[in-house]
């Protein structure tokens, strides 16, 4: 037996087709029409209603075949173009307006309970209904309000148009069956009306053009209405202007917004406007929106805002609101939403707006996991489609699940379930997940932590000196006086820092924490030391301390790496910047490779214009500590080798100088043109590396020794640009802009310190040299030490081709045949030389790198080795680090297995505390008893291989 209400709307049907069949009009035949069409019925009562009150538009849809499309933003535009075609005046406007919007509401409407379109189209449909109307209204009434009251134009007389941002679903193109549109007006720039009967100024003018834009959607006539519109959510609410300038804009949302106004502009689309007004207001905007930094206050602040609406519900009894209450689509909105807020000023690719793409992209970057994508963006799919089943049956906003036993078994039957309990039952499962999901990125630490000692109380209440004193000696402090007095002057550093008060809450938050991880970390002391730099340096940021209190475990890795090495802290307190790596520790402890890195090297340039230099090099010092904190944070925990650190430092080297060349030549081209026959991939420029980024074996602090080489092909010809130069000064001037790159210093320090001393003539010597001249310079004038340093060179970055007759060039040279006496002779004087002016070693303490037994006899000693016997064994030039050359001389019978052996051994022990001592911060100096054994065999093969003629 049929409801009262769907009896009603069967009635309703009945009434159709008795219309229909006066006006001689026949139904499809097919069965699949008559089940939907059943279907819709028993699902809006608004469709069989607006079919019986104005049966034509239904038929009309059934004639055109309309009903069965799926139509798309731009087939609706166009079909109420023609629908004004004959609008003249608003009188006109608004009947045709609403004709039109019931037209497709019916169409829409029909295709979503059927079945027939699916969740996006119908939310894309609707938006574009919305899209659609704005621009085609603004257009006419844009028109008529400029014939009556004249033109507006700014201070240079220019005409201007307004603006239409789209907020919330509609600025997402998410808007649903009955949504208000939340539409925010703006115009370029103060001005005046122009050719009018009277004197008005531009917001005036646009003023009164809104208000009749807001009267031809939102009326309601005896033809309905367009659209419900809000315009509360633009600056200062009902009491601010219905239009305002840009300037004036940027002013209030930079130094007046609520926090709240912030999420709100993460939807915000421009739906109508000038193209180039429309990339002005977005430009304006976006920092508002996106911070430069990762802003993990916006937890905090969501999550204050989502307690005021739950208080407000449950002061409603609002609790069955699937938009608003707990596991609903707010809460899956603000999940989304914190990410891109935290991340979306560093990341650009998550400033975009529809949040099922989001959530994917969170997954893509791994922020989510997938079981967490997957089940929100189920869970959001499932209530939107509830929330336009309860909207579709009287085209009324509401997002509240019905009460009355009918009108929930009715919405279970639209949704596709048999009856209430079953569609509840999945109803309730999704909300429980997201609101899982919810609590799980919004757990809020301000909840008690659990706390093995009393020490956290000392930052909370300031005890006696002694009873401090007392809590830091059982905390695990050597030198307890020293701690307390290390807390007092940083609380009065604190206190003149003047934080505001959300500052003080969130030092608040961590500074109890932070006292527990120290208390137990090992080495309390020198710890507290370090991490109390590091608050220092970010006391006037408070995003850092949003940072810090959001994520415990980020406060915990920072306590973690500062007790290991001092490394951390100091370069921490140097850049804040580099507090974002403590966040995910699956990041932190697996540093990457070169593949990987120059992908999420390319993610952090895509968002900087290319015009933007000084921003271009400040991300690529963001992104060169970024991983060199990943390496190090790996390599002192023990998650890497050490002996790979060196090849994790060197890529990251290899892959910032390969892109700041490529930045270097855009730049240059832009202004010279590009040498004859050259482009960014065959440039006709190479960049050689030598020392340690030649051998593979950069360190932590390592500098880069380079040598830049051109295409002698292009000598004595232009570049083909606006301003051309000769080609030998433009390979000049893209090494000295290059240097410029790398060594200029940004907010976040210089990428890398380059040395050029090695290049042909050192410092007397260009820049840039042809690759032939190197090859005559080699051949000719060099020394033996430059033949030396030959043997670690190769090409880190620039043109393939060019570096490939390099390698040609550099093994002809190490493979000329030598006089082994003489060789030996010039190799010890300069180790002698150098040990002379460079060796640190003294009473009690022995100089890694330099003194005898140390770093550089084994080098000096492969580098001998392979000038001597390159001539006769040409694989000993494949290789330019000096494990492999060991290998190498080793497998060519060239030194005794035992002695090669020693040598690799020694050199591995050697460089691992050469490592340790650098993420000290602290001189290559050990005592005088350690690496006894290794430095032995170092003196031992120096004595056998370099000093005996024998050889």
């Amino acid at each position: 037996m049929l409801a009262p209400q769907q009896r009603a709307n069967e009635g309703h049907w009945q009434q159709w087709l008795d219309w229909s069949t006066e006006q001689g009009i026949a139904l499809p035949a097919d069965p699949a029409f008559a089940e939907a069409r059943a279907r819709v019925w028993e699902g809006s009562e608004f469709v069989a209603l607006t079919c019986a009150r104005d049966p034509g538009t239904f038929a009309g849809l059934l004639e055109t075949g309309d009903l069965r499309r799926s139509f798309g933003a731009g087939r609706i535009a166009e079909q109420l173009r023609a629908a004004l075609a004959d609008v003249t005046d608003e009188e006109t406007l608004q009947p045709a307006l609403r004709r039109f919007r019931r037209q497709q509401m019916l169409r829409i409407l029909f295709r979503d309970l059927a079945g027939w379109a699916a969740l996006d189209e119908t939310l894309e449909d609707l938006t574009a209904l919305a899209d659609s109307c704005i621009r085609e209204s603004l257009r006419l009434l844009e028109q008529w309000t400029r014939a009556e009251l004249g033109v507006p134009q700014d201070g240079h007389a220019r005409p201007q148009s307004l603006l239409v941002l789209g907020m919330g679903k509609l600025g997402a193109r998410e808007l649903n069956l009955s949504s208000d549109i939340d539409l925010i007006f703006a115009f370029p720039s103060a001005g005046r009306v122009e050719g009018g009967p009277r004197e008005l100024t531009a917001e005036q003018f646009f003023s009164r053009l809104c208000q009749r834009l807001v009267k031809s959607l939102n009326a309601k006539t005896v033809d309905g209405f367009v659209f419900r519109v809000d315009t509360r959510l633009r600056p200062f609410g009902d009491a601010g202007p219905l239009a305002m300038s840009f300037d004036a804009m940027e002013g209030y949302y930079h130094s007046q917004a609520r926090e709240w106004e912030r999420y709100a502009m993460t939807k915000a689309r421009v739906v109508a406007g000038e193209p180039e007004a429309r990339a002005e207001l977005e430009a304006m905007l976006r920092p508002f929106v996106y911070r430069r930094y990762l802003d993990f206050g916006a937890i905090a602040s969501l999550r204050n805002l989502k307690v005021l609406i739950d208080r407000e519900l449950r002061r409603k009894g609002m609790a069955d609101n699937i938009k608003l209450g707990p596991g609903g689509i707010r809460e899956i909105e603000f999940i989304g939403q914190s990410f891109q807020l935290i991340r979306g000023g560093r990341e650009p690719d998550l400033q975009i707006r529809p949040i099922q793409q989001v959530l994917a992209l969170l997954g893509q970057k791994g922020l989510l996991d997938t079981e967490t994508v997957s089940e929100l963006t189920e869970a959001y799919r499932f209530l939107r489609l509830t929330e336009n089943r309860l909207q579709a049956w009287r085209d009324e906003q509401t997002h509240s699940l019905p009460s009355a036993p009918a009108a929930r078994e009715r919405l279970a039957r639209s949704m596709g379930y048999q009856d209430w309990d079953r569609f509840e039952a999945v109803l309730n499962a999704h909300r429980a997940r997201v609101q899982q999901h919810f609590d799980a990125v919004f757990a809020d630490p301000d909840e008690p932590v659990h706390t093995a000692t009393s020490v956290s109380s000392l930052w909370e209440r300031a005890p006696e000196p002694a009873e401090a004193i007392a809590l830091l000696q059982a905390a695990g402090f050597d030198d307890a006086e020293a701690a307390w007095q290390q807390l007092l002057d940083f609380r009065d550093t604190a206190d003149r820092k003047g934080l505001s008060t959300r500052g003080v809450a969130r030092l608040g938050l961590v500074m109890p924490r932070l006292l527990e991880e120290v208390a137990t970390c090992g080495a309390a002391d020198q710890t507290l030391s370090r991490v109390l730099k590091v608050l220092e340096a970010v006391l006037g940021r408070t995003a850092y301390l949003d940072l810090l209190a959001e994520h415990p475990d980020a406060l915990h890795q920072l306590v973690r790496l500062s007790a290991k090495s001092p490394w951390f802290g100091e370069r921490t307190a140097r850049q804040p910047l580099l507090l974002d790596e403590l966040l995910d520790p699956r990041r932190l402890f697996e540093p990457l490779r070169r593949a990987n890195l120059e992908q999420e090297l390319d993610q952090l340039l895509s968002g900087v214009d290319a015009s933007d230099l000084e921003q271009r090099m400040e991300r690529l010092r963001q992104f060169a500590q970024g991983n060199r904190l990943r390496v190090a944070a790996a390599d002192v925990t023990g998650a890497i080798p050490l002996m790979v650190v060196s090849d994790y430092l060197t890529e990251i080297a290899e892959v910032t100088t390969s892109r700041s060349l490529e930045i270097t030549w855009q730049d240059l081209v832009e202004r010279h043109g590009c040498p004859p026959g050259t482009a960014q991939a065959s440039s006709g420029f190479s960049v050689i590396g030598y020392g340690k980024v030649g051998g593979i074996e950069l360190g932590y602090n390592s500098d880069l020794d380079l040598v830049f080489l051109y295409d002698e092909a292009t000598a004595g010809k232009m570049t083909d640009g606006p301003r051309p130069v000769v080609s030998e000064q433009f390979y000049v001037r893209l090494g000295q802009r290059l240097i410029h790159v790398m060594t200029t210093p940004t907010y976040s320090g210089v990428l890398y310190e380059v040395d050029m001393r090695l290049r042909p003539d050192g410092n007397k010597g260009m820049i840039a040299r042809s690759l032939a001249s190197f090859a005559d310079y080699q051949a000719e004038s060099a020394w033996t030490w430059e033949h030396q340093a030959l043997v670690r060179a190769r090409p880190i970055a620039g043109d393939q081709a060019l570096a490939e007759r390099f390698r040609q060039v550099r093994a002809e040279v190490l493979q000329r045949r030598r006089d082994p006496e003489q060789l030996r002779e010039e190799v010890r004087s300069m180790r002698a030389k150098m040990r002379a002016n460079l060796d640190k070693t003294r009473a009690g303490w022995f100089d890694l790198k330099q003194g005898a037994g140390g770093i550089a006899d084994i080098e000096f000693m492969v580098q001998y080795a392979v000038l001597r016997w390159a001539c006769d064994h040409p694989d000993l030039t494949t290789w330019t680090d000096n494990i492999r050359l060991l290998e190498m001389l080793i497998k060519q019978g060239l030194l005794a297995a035992s002695v090669g052996a020693n040598l690799t051994l020694a050199y591995k022990a050697l460089r691992a505390a050469y490592h340790r001592h650098a993420l000290q911060d602290t001189a290559g100096l050990v005592e005088d008893t350690q690496l006894g054994p290794e430095r032995q065999s170092v003196i031992a093969a120096w004595q056998q291989l370099m000093e005996s003629s024998a050889r």
